[in-house]
């Protein structure tokens, strides 16, 4: 079962509010107590008071210099709980009315720690209300302060407990169930802000490196040309050559790099038709195989050659797709290793799955936060574009990426795309092809 995650700042506002719960408590206390004189003995209602107040401050100390949150909202759950019980016990019992209190503290448990935690206070509110109770009824501790009320008798004092005992447990199932759907909110807006920062990134990216691209482009390609033009007309010796040959080598993958801009700032209109996804693999793996980068150390498995492929989506997208997943494996086994690739067509859900796992280094938590960010690359002579094109194409197709990665244990991407239905264009009569 997952430990229950205490934020600092919900403990902080734990230790304040139960300030404002206990001054609250000693005002009203105060004020009744001029009117009402039987109320609550005022003497021990202050020392239980000034002990609260001590304990805050312990707790400031703790939040301010510990760590150990979880251990700290139970501890002050615990401690409220025995204060809870004084008050309790100096009120009279159960004919004083100080036994609602430790509702605030199952609430508190439920809604700082967990909802476990919620039935935790419950449970203890049990225990300690009731053995008071008992301890009281049948005189092993004597009444504070009066004698026993004659009205008492065995079977109302065990109605009361039970009555008491089943808001405690009625209260902690809600808090249970508040506390769930709260985890569930927050993990959903974490989420969904970690998305909306993504696409962010992707935008303001865009339109860096559109501006970038352009900018670099047009020189590149005149240094190119006239180192070409140098080349042919000059007497070279082999130094010089070479140096030539280096020159137009780096400029070619510069360009490749900025065209990676380019497509990635400003994606050409596609045009969609009925494509076999396991051809196109095989055409990217046979491309980068011919690069080079495998080196023959890769062995490459799955049922993309016999699985059935057929997509309504355009060739040279899932060109960019297939060649950046395939890198970056071959890139995480720099000494081999084997990637395993497969088609999957649910059915049920209507979707189209696409697995690639690799038994790479894998990836650290901060990665996987970062993977789909432009510009931020886990290889050293990575651009940090590529997978951030992948995730602007998948977006496109309406689809969904989904990453288990760990260092070490290697790194699976699945990519879920949702079935698409050829749109008929009426120019063409009984056409496929449409323009996105």
């Amino acid at each position: 079962m997952a430990q229950p995650a205490v934020g600092k700042k919900s403990l902080l506002w734990f230790i304040v509010l139960r300030l404002v719960v206990v001054t609250s408590l000693l005002v009203s206390a105060v004020i009744i107590q001029y009117s009402t004189p039987a109320f609550i003995p005022i003497l021990p209602l202050f020392y239980i008071v000034l002990s609260a107040y001590a304990l805050s401050l312990l707790y400031l100390i703790f939040y301010k210099w510990g760590k150990r949150y979880v251990f700290q909202a139970y501890l002050q759950v615990s401690f409220d709980l025995l204060l809870i019980t004084g008050l309790v016990y100096i009120s009279g019992g159960l004919s004083g009315s100080m036994y609602f209190l430790y509702v605030f503290s199952i609430i508190s448990a439920g809604l700082v720690i967990s909802g476990r935690a919620a039935f935790i206070a419950a449970a203890l509110s049990a225990v300690f209300f009731g053995l008071l109770v008992d301890l009281m009824y049948f005189g092993v501790i004597r009444y504070f302060g009066a004698e026993r009320p004659r009205t008492q008798t065995l079977g109302s004092v065990l109605f009361t407990i039970f009555i008491a005992w089943s808001v405690f447990f009625v209260i902690a199932s809600l808090m249970n169930s508040l506390a769930g759907s709260l985890q569930k909110t927050r993990a959903a807006l974490r989420l969904a802000e970690r998305e909306l920062i993504v696409k962010e990134k992707l935008a303001e990216a865009g339109r860096v490196s559109s501006t970038m691209a352009h900018e670099i482009r047009n020189p590149l390609a005149a240094i190119s040309g006239s180192v070409q033009v140098l080349k042919g007309e000059l007497l070279l010796d082999a130094g010089q050559r070479e140096l030539m040959d280096i020159v137009l080598r780096e400029s070619e993958r510069v360009s490749q790099s900025i065209e990676k801009f380019l497509d990635f700032a400003s994606p050409a209109k596609h045009v969609f038709t009925v494509i076999d996804l396991s051809n196109i693999l095989d055409e990217t793996l046979k491309m980068l195989q011919a690069s080079g980068e495998m080196n023959g150390a890769v062995d490459v498995r799955g049922n993309y050659l016999t699985a059935d492929s057929a997509y309504y989506g355009n060739a040279s997208q899932f060109k960019q797709v297939f060649w950046n997943l395939l890198k970056n494996s071959v890139k995480a086994m720099p000494r081999g290793g084997t990637l395993a690739v497969d088609f999957e067509h649910d059915r049920k859900r209507g979707e189209f799955l696409m697995r690639f796992a690799d038994t790479g280094c894998g990836m650290s938590e901060e990665d996987k936060a970062h993977l789909f960010e432009p510009f931020y690359s886990g290889f050293e002579e990575g651009t940090g574009l590529g997978l951030s094109v992948v995730r602007r194409i998948v977006d496109d197709y309406e689809g969904l990426i989904e990453v288990d990665s760990g260092i070490g244990k290697g790194t699976e991407i699945t990519i879920r795309l949702p079935m698409r239905t050829p749109i008929a264009n009426p120019a063409r009569g009984r056409g496929q092809d449409v323009q996105d």
